[in-house]
């Protein structure tokens, strides 16, 4: 599994930044699945975010998306 918001394996830790309240609010930015850098669109309603190999999340939808 791979930060949502840096891209780094979770395991190896280090997420201090990753791991911020304010981080917390914005739309992932890397998939949890292969860490490719995704898509994302933010409306004044919420967002979605791509990954070429895994699907669309949506602002509603849990993090780690299903093929």
């Amino acid at each position: 599994m791979f930060c949502v918001h840096c891209g780094n394996p979770v395991a190896e830790g280090g997420h201090t930044g990753c791991d911020s309240p304010r981080t917390a609010l914005e739309p992932p930015r890397f998939c949890a699945e292969c860490a490719r850098r995704m898509v994302v669109q933010v409306t004044p309603v919420g967002w979605t975010a791509r990954c070429s190999r895994h699907g669309e999340l949506s602002s509603g939808a849990d993090l780690h998306p299903t093929a």
